[in-house]
């Protein structure tokens, strides 16, 4: 097993290469995977050949699933959703803004993981935000003022009956359910401590972050845009270019994400599976 490291300036993006993750994997194998997939936020293995059977074995390495509320899995893979976007679709393309998996959930996914099947000869680039590297570059006056400070996620933009994508108007191959549900909220500190790492991470995100907690709507939405505007900077962003039989996982404790568009008039087709994490403190 081989890990390439990242040379760009957000810190992200470990390539584990000369491992076949459908074969019988070592304690050790699996505890240095992890390791690599904690301390670069997101790890890339290319060049497998899995069937999702194999993807689901490999998957439960790393933890139990998570919960998938507004999407709607395979029929004999419940807990594997299809990514799915045909060359005639009119439809926006799925998870196109800034995001971290289910924040508003109790416990959010630690690991988000995609399989690769279809890919596209041109965009569908998946982008990162490093928000470890965010939360310590911010100066010593920000870090003192977001001490304490607690935010409100909610799932109501995308997912509620009058939300994105409810009412987007446009027929989607990918299989999403909106409901009332998505109008229920959560609490969680905007600064949480990576459990793993001890480091501490901005866990908020435009999508799914409604407002700050004690605050007016204008300060919030004030401080918010600053600390998104910090967070989407170029030096923590790190562009992960597709390839087919290729799979990766994330750290939504320690990372945003959000997916690029551009292959109008072709197919594209991903597996998902989340990991079940904790609560951020």
């Amino acid at each position: 097993m081989k890990f390439v490291t990242p040379e760009s300036s957000s810190n992200l993006g470990v390539t584990i290469e000369d491992i076949a993750l459908n074969g019988s994997l070592s304690d050790q194998e699996v505890h240095d995977m992890r390791e690599q997939w904690v301390k670069y936020g997101v790890a890339v293995f290319p060049k497998q050949s899995l069937t999702l059977e194999e993807y689901e074995t490999f998957s439960q390495l790393f933890g139990p699933y998570g919960e998938e509320p507004f999407l709607i899995p395979m029929q004999d893979h419940p807990h594997v959703v299809q990514v799915h976007r045909k060359a005639n679709e009119e439809a926006a393309h799925f998870g196109g803004a800034w995001h971290s998996d289910w924040s508003f959930q109790y416990q959010p996914p630690s690991a988000t993981m995609l399989y690769s099947e279809i890919i596209p000869p041109q965009g569908g680039d998946t982008l990162f935000a490093n928000t470890a590297d965010a939360y310590d570059d911010l100066s010593d006056e920000m870090k003192e003022r977001l001490i304490g400070v607690r935010a409100i996620h909610t799932a109501k933009l995308p997912y509620a009956k009058d939300g994105v994508y409810a009412t987007e108007g446009k027929k989607r191959t990918m299989k999403i359910h909106t409901s009332d549900e998505a109008n229920k909220t959560m609490s969680h500190p905007v600064v949480r401590t990576h459990r793993e790492t001890g480091r501490q991470t901005l866990f908020i995100n435009p999508v799914y972050t409604a407002a700050l907690e004690g605050f007016s709507k204008e300060d919030s939405d004030l401080l918010l845009f600053e600390l998104y505007s910090h967070m989407g900077q170029e030096k923590y962003i790190y562009r992960h270019q597709w390839e087919p039989d290729m799979l990766i996982m994330w750290d939504n404790r320690t990372v945003m994400h959000m997916a690029e568009g551009g292959y109008d008039g072709h197919e594209r087709l991903l597996h998902r599976i989340t990991v079940a994490g904790d609560t951020p403190q």
